[in-house]
């Protein structure tokens, strides 16, 4: 069982920066793939952004990609998202989610574990 609680949402101007934190529980976090998703209002929830175990692999949406890193430091079981050059349609609520397979995945359904999200507004 992995239990998530992500922080660090807020208000920002549009060009500004916020990092996200995932706190994970349990002894087994260094074995899973994380992964970042969010839902705008009225949206669909979306893939962001995935790293694997070891933080040796990654991957990102192409909304994203060149503004946001994802990073983990498995011994604080936390993994991070550092945003830039935040946009208006960066708005959401952001999720971390974790994945027990070894691979990296966009896929929703392969991430048993979620966090409750954290809210990011971007004003222009």
């Amino acid at each position: 069982q992995v239990q998530l609680v992500e922080s660090g949402g807020g208000l920002v101007q549009a060009g500004g920066s916020l990092r996200l934190s995932c706190a994970a529980s349990g002894r087994t976090f260094s074995s899973y793939t994380m992964g970042w998703f969010r839902q705008a209002p009225g949206k669909e929830r979306e893939f962001v952004a995935a790293i694997n175990w070891n933080g040796g692999s990654t991957s990102y949406a192409d909304s994203v990609n060149g503004r946001f890193t994802i990073s983990r430091l498995n011994a604080k079981n936390t993994v991070y998202l550092q945003m830039n050059s935040l946009k208006p349609e960066d708005t959401a609520v952001y999720y971390c989610a974790a994945h027990p397979g070894g691979y990296i995945t966009r896929t929703q359904g392969a991430y048993r574990y979620w966090g409750q999200g954290t809210q990011v507004t971007v004003s222009s």
